[in-house]
């Protein structure tokens, strides 16, 4: 797997010393020559974006001793394409002293601050919208929470619904088994005297074996 990082490497150090190179020329470029370098620039920066996300995915799969090398230098590598992207907003909207000159003349200064302008405001306009993504996503995380809890909360409300009607029903079971086994020990109590009254009858003279006579 590492040989594979190292090969991403390679391809990423190429593509980002062409890079670097092109970004560089485009001040001294315009019309139609400079757009093509810049839809060129852009075409590569997107192909180093997904050897980063190639060099992530192998990073994972690297034993975990040897993990925080690699990811060392993959941060580097982002670091290094963040500022490539910079570099590379900036020669947009620049031009060489010569190349102002032959488009803009005397209006050479002020044009310049206006594009100073405007890439300051581009750049808030960035990073207030990273900042809008960033509240969005915490936003779509808390609703997921929310959503959770809610279902937790359901499924514990019914958890505890039917222990109270197993309960219940245990109780029904108890209050059941108490009076058939009330009503068993007091069969089991006149069992008990039934003999004891004949007995007692018996010596008070209440039976007698004499026959008894017939009118």
């Amino acid at each position: 797997m590492s040989s594979d990082f190292e090969a991403y490497e390679q391809d990423f150090g190429t593509i980002t010393a062409e890079v670097t190179n092109k970004i560089g020329r485009i001040p001294k470029l315009s019309g139609e020559e400079k757009t093509q370098l810049v839809l060129n620039v852009d075409k590569q920066l997107e192909e180093v974006r997904e050897l980063l996300e190639q060099m992530d995915l192998e990073v994972r799969e690297i034993p975990i001793q040897s993990r925080p090398m690699y990811n060392s230098r993959l941060k580097s590598y982002k670091g290094e394409i963040e500022k490539l992207e910079k570099d590379f907003k900036r020669s947009r909207i620049a031009y060489s002293d010569e190349v102002r000159n032959d488009l803009l003349g005397d209006d050479a200064g002020s044009s310049e601050n206006q594009r100073a302008h405007l890439l300051d405001n581009t750049e808030k306009l960035e990073r207030s919208s990273r900042r809008l993504e960033a509240g969005y996503q915490i936003a779509v995380e808390t609703e997921q929470v929310g959503q959770e809890i809610l279902s937790n909360l359901h499924s514990d409300r019914e958890k505890i619904q039917k222990a109270r009607e197993r309960l219940r029903e245990t109780d029904a079971n108890l209050g059941k088994s108490s009076r058939i086994l009330t009503g068993m020990l007091r069969r089991t109590e006149r069992g008990k005297n039934g003999p004891a009254v004949m007995r007692s009858s018996s010596r008070n003279g209440f039976f007698s074996s004499s026959p008894v006579a017939l009118i």
